[in-house]
């Protein structure tokens, strides 16, 4: 009986925070049974570094690490090559062999800030990709008919409205299901957006005479901006290689209601736990203190506690006590006499593009050297330094030369 509660306990942990599970059913099965399982998350190398919305499955993997199954961080460098058109509506660039060598590099650095490193199976799609050859891809093709690709929701889609879709766009599906027969897996884990992709790998080990692996879903972390989902080219991501303190204050500018999805999907704290502290917040706790946990939490894991201790006092020294940061970067900025202040912005890095500064401006939310900018006529000559400030949070000591 004990052994029961345990496993349902266990089980409900796994579960957290997933958006679907295929079967449920099945993996209450395994888990009962007490075996250990293969637990596949494959993510292609697309880009140099993680941000906190991959690491939502991440965690997911360290859950079924801490309760003793085998995890396979797998590296798509094969399928990367391909290029994933999940949720796209144009047909996505591949990319080049040398971009994936070196995305592939950063990321095995990087998963062992979460992952124990010891018990960690890392491994590449190429290691069976590039033995099946010509003959086997078309043998494996031969596995799944178009009529079944055009279920996918964008292909469908993009199919409906004549927009073109690549032949070779039909095998990133067939190369990430075939993964899971390679590795013989019995639970995967994917975003929402890979759903079709996740049944792709169930149908074809039902073919290859294998279990059916079960399918669990994370959903897709929003980003700072609290609608759409964390991304590095928006602008509303929380990079895992950030500063310290950069970091909490990137958490600590997530909203009140936000805060516990993040929580719920990127904190090691135990369920039961997060439910109290959510309780005694809505119970007439402030907000800012679970904040301040939570950034914590997640700067201490991805540099140390020191650091995280050192970030968490330059925050409320600096918002709670209105001081500037001390340890903010210097920036040189080349100006042919002078520059417009939007400009400066952008060459600082303190804003993706000139419109984002114009647009700050307008909301009264850049300082140069403490005073709000109302206007977007402002100058900044040459061979003079100021403080710049963008929000609550990005700060930078500009020197015009």
């Amino acid at each position: 009986m004990r052994k029961r509660k345990q496993n349902l306990q266990d089980l409900d942990e796994l579960c957290r925070g997933a958006e679907e599970i295929l079967l449920r059913r099945e993996l209450e099965e395994r888990v009962n049974a007490g075996k250990k399982l293969r637990v596949k998350t494959g993510f292609d190398p697309t880009a140099p570094d993680l941000h906190l919305g991959h690491t939502v499955l991440i965690n997911k993997m360290r859950q079924f690490q801490e309760q003793g199954h085998e995890v396979i961080f797998l590296i798509g460098d094969f399928t990367g090559l391909i290029g994933d058109p999940s949720g796209k509506n144009i047909t996505r660039k591949p990319m080049t062999p040398e971009e994936v060598k070196s995305n592939a590099a950063t990321y095995r650095e990087q998963i062992f800030k979460i992952l124990d490193a010891e018990k960690t199976a890392v491994d590449f799609n190429s290691r069976w990709m590039n033995e099946m050859g010509a003959a086997g891809l078309v043998g494996l093709a031969a596995r799944h008919t178009v009529a079944r690709m055009l279920e996918r929701d964008d292909f469908k889609k993009r199919f409906a409205a004549e927009e073109p879709i690549a032949i070779h766009e039909f095998l990133y599906p067939l190369a990430q299901g075939y993964d899971s027969v390679a590795l013989r897996a019995d639970v995967e884990l994917g975003g929402t957006d890979q759903k079709f992709n996740l049944l792709v790998g169930r149908e074809l080990q039902k073919q290859y005479g294998q279990p059916q692996q079960v399918v669990l879903t994370m959903p897709l972390l929003e980003g700072l901006d609290g609608e759409r989902k964390m991304s590095k080219s928006l602008g509303n991501h929380i990079g895992i290689a950030d500063a310290p303190g950069e970091m909490f204050g990137k958490v600590m500018s997530v909203s009140d209601e936000l805060m516990w999805r993040y929580f719920e999907l990127l904190s090691f704290r135990g369920g039961a736990e997060i439910a109290k502290l959510k309780k005694q917040t809505e119970s007439g706790g402030n907000p800012r203190d679970a904040k301040l946990s939570l950034a914590f939490e997640i700067t201490a894991r991805f540099h140390s506690e020191a650091e995280a201790e050192r970030a968490q006092r330059g925050f409320i020294e600096q918002f709670s006590r209105g001081k500037t940061p001390e340890d903010m970067p210097r920036v040189e900025v080349p100006v042919a006499g002078s520059m417009p202040i939007a400009n400066v912005l952008k060459r600082a890095g303190l804003v993706q593009s000139t419109s984002e500064a114009l647009r700050l401006i307008a909301q009264g939310a850049v300082r140069v050297d403490g005073e709000r900018i109302s206007s977007r006529d402002l100058a900044l000559a040459a061979g003079a330094e100021h403080v710049c400030q963008v929000g609550k949070r990005r700060f930078a000591r500009v020197r015009c030369v």
